[in-house]
């Protein structure tokens, strides 16, 4: 991601209806969403040629859960940024997230302003890492 673009972003979220809004949202506000998964397995292959710069995961997903996905992408993609989203909205998790790289997390069910306001942040300090 040059100063000048916003970030490639992959969404991985196992509801179909979630991950929709959520494309949609992201694409009203101009960004481009250069992958979409339903599960960790599906998402691997996806961002493997996505280029994707920033992961919006969920982290109750069937077989692998959301923060063993962003284990692995940290480990594989370290100048990525990672939100977290879950409607398990306790302390263990939300630490557990930001344990496994992510630098934000957003309890569901949120408002899709907030998750706008979440990725725009992650854009600045994009930005002003590089």
């Amino acid at each position: 991601m040059s100063k000048t673009t916003k970030p490639k972003i992959a969404v991985i979220e196992d509801s179909d209806f979630t991950r929709k809004s959520i494309i949609n949202a992201l694409e009203k506000a101009g960004y481009e969403v250069s992958a979409d998964a339903k599960n960790a397995q599906e998402a691997y292959q996806a961002i493997q040629s996505s280029h994707a710069d920033l992961f919006i995961i969920d982290v109750v997903m069937p077989e692998v859960s959301g923060i063993e996905l962003a284990k692995k992408i940290n480990e594989d993609f370290s100048n990525s940024r990672i939100i977290m989203m879950s409607s398990l909205n306790l302390e263990s998790v939300v630490i557990e997230s930001i344990s496994s790289g992510a630098v934000d997390f957003l309890s569901k069910p949120f408002d899709m302003a907030d998750l706008i306001k979440a990725v725009e942040k992650v854009e600045q300090e994009m930005k002003n890492d590089r």
